[in-house]
């Protein structure tokens, strides 16, 4: 038989204590009645309720007090407060305390069950994203920072300092492929948030017109497609850490909603009237110069200040190149273990290279021209053949889609050239003033018809289309070719 929620429900005024208790009833749950702190205690040493309903002045102390006591617990229940004045600072303060939401009175019964139902859902969501977490850290190995140099020694001294304090922000910049997100993880797992959740953003993958409802949440009838109210990313990160990738790329009026809400730990749902306490750690990241962003003024500058609480600065690959042997090793492993391969390292014409070379893609790159080099390689060594940037690498320059393709300039938008063995490549150049796509692709179905001298049935098989699909584009571009 399933259990019911227990809600207890603490008001000295008897008629409102009766018509919850009521209500309680009929929406399913169990009530446990209790006018006082004192009484409210005793119930709770017989087993924790699921959620209170908890006024704040009460015949023998404050609920706010009540609150803190609560909330000491290993699995600490929701608290609703309820309150004839919601002005007053207790409400705040409650609030930052980690209270769910508050209700003034007299008591709007549709708007409390709601709320019950939120409550009680988050909880039991809360529960299920530590049990998942728990067995995600059982079955995979942490993040791990890899490198000996000094530079990253000592940036890694400033990421134990940052998740070991009690600050709420951390701003992390460094070039495009450095690890923000790596060292993110790794503030978020050696802090004492780590068994709350772990929630990446990327603010530039998120449309403007979006990233306000994704990040703060939504009441219904917020706009035409808000059916449902709905809980922001920040709400989801609540006990845990919020990872802000690409923070330089938010919208400027979104800007000062987010400094609002670093300032006070609460946000306000877009179309909302109450504010949400929030206990979120909020680890920032850019690829950009923040401060000359300010000067531009695509920056605000006390958000700015605000998130250079913690700045940590990540060396690129280039300024620590003791590191890129070691990385090399620590990916050679890895892929080992995904391709199923016994690759033994690095030849040392490869390693030369790869230590003249100046890694603007930084670690991502390396990682990436590690993985590329083992799918290409057969021996028990890379090669410097097998890195895209050797001068004499067998891999074909990233500029040519295809090898052997004529380099033909014209003032064409893309030209092809049949290759000797029938097929064709591309040979792209965009004019300055640009050109269309049915341009281009009038230009790719001129090209297949000329490498299959005018056969339909080949042409359309070198662009793996049908060849009515062919003939249709030949009428609409006014093309010709032979019928087979």
């Amino acid at each position: 038989m399933e259990t019911k929620p227990r809600i207890l429900i603490v008001d000295d005024e008897r008629l409102l204590r009766w018509a919850l208790e009521r209500k309680c009833v009929e929406w399913g749950y169990e009530p446990q009645p209790a006018e006082s702190c004192a009484q409210a205690r005793q119930l709770c040493q017989t087993g924790v309720p699921d959620l209170v309903l908890l006024d704040i002045r009460l015949p023998d102390g404050n609920g706010v007090d009540l609150l803190r006591e609560l909330r000491t617990g290993a699995q600490p229940p929701a608290v609703i407060l309820i309150t004839a004045d919601p002005k007053l600072d207790d409400v705040k303060t409650a609030l930052r305390l980690g209270a769910f939401d508050y209700l003034s009175k007299p008591i709007d019964f549709d708007e409390l069950k709601i709320t019950i139902a939120n409550a009680l859902e988050t909880g039991q969501l809360r529960q299920q994203v530590e049990a998942l977490q728990d067995q995600v850290r059982r079955t995979r190995p942490a993040a791990e920072v890899v490198g000996t140099s000094p530079a990253l020694r000592t940036m890694m001294q400033f990421v134990h300092r940052a998740a070991a304090s009690a600050g709420t922000v951390v701003l992390l910049q460094g070039e495009s492929g450095t690890g923000k997100d790596l060292l993110a993880q790794v503030i978020h797992r050696e802090s004492r948030r780590a068994g709350g959740p772990f929630v990446p953003v990327n603010c530039a993958a998120i449309p403007e017109t979006l990233i306000e409802s994704e990040l703060f949440g939504h009441e219904k009838g917020a706009f035409t497609d808000a059916k449902t109210t709905k809980r922001g990313l920040f709400e989801a990160a609540n006990g845990g850490t919020l990872f802000l990738d690409e923070i330089g790329e938010l919208p400027l009026p979104l800007q000062s909603k987010l400094l609002r809400t670093l300032e006070e730990q609460t946000l306000r749902r877009l179309g909302g009237v109450r504010d949400v306490a929030l206990d979120v750690r909020v680890v920032a990241a850019s690829n950009r110069n923040l401060q000359a962003e300010v000067d531009a003024g695509r920056f605000r500058q006390d958000l700015y200040y605000r998130l250079s609480v913690l700045p940590i600065f990540i060396p690129p690959l280039r300024n620590r190149p003791q590191d890129i042997p070691i990385l090399a090793k620590f990916f050679i492993e890895q892929f080992n273990r995904r391709f199923d391969r016994r690759v033994e390292g690095l030849a040392p014409e490869a390693e030369r290279i790869m230590l003249g070379y100046s890694w603007p893609g930084n670690v991502r790159e390396l990682k990436n021209t590690i993985q590329r080099a083992m799918i290409l390689e057969d021996g028990p060594l890379i090669r410097a053949e097998a890195l895209p940037f050797a001068a004499n690498s067998h891999l074909p320059a990233l500029a040519t889609a295809f090898p052997g393709a004529s380099q033909a300039q014209g003032n064409g938008a893309v030209a092809w050239q049949p290759l000797p063995s029938g097929r064709f490549a591309p040979d792209l150049h965009i004019p300055p003033e640009g050109t269309s796509m049915d341009e281009i692709e009038k230009r790719l179905v001129a090209a297949a018809l000329g490498a299959a001298h005018g056969n339909q049935s080949q042409a359309a098989r070198l662009l793996d289309i049908t060849r009515d699909t062919l003939r249709y584009a030949m009428r609409k571009h006014g093309l010709r070719g032979s019928e087979k």
